[in-house]
């Protein structure tokens, strides 16, 4: 109950309800935003870098499974 928080927090019932009041009275004047758009984040992708000795090559991140692989074999 009102009387109980009140006492177990040290406040007058009359500083309750005046706080309660104000706090009633500035939520009134709250706008709720809508959301017109929805955008979804991207992350940036980080490249794939692949170092074999002295050799430094850079790929899209978009590089294919199979392309990547057949490059491996060809650079091993």
């Amino acid at each position: 109950t009102i009387t109980d928080y009140c006492q177990q927090n040290a406040l007058s019932k009359t500083t309750f309800y005046a706080a309660r009041s104000k706090l009633n009275a500035s939520s009134e004047s709250f706008v709720r935003a809508k959301v017109t758009k929805h955008v979804d984040a991207i992350e940036p992708q980080q490249p794939i870098i692949l170092s074999i000795s002295k050799v430094k090559v850079s790929l899209p991140p978009t590089t294919s499974a199979s392309y990547l692989g057949q490059l491996l074999r060809e650079l091993a």
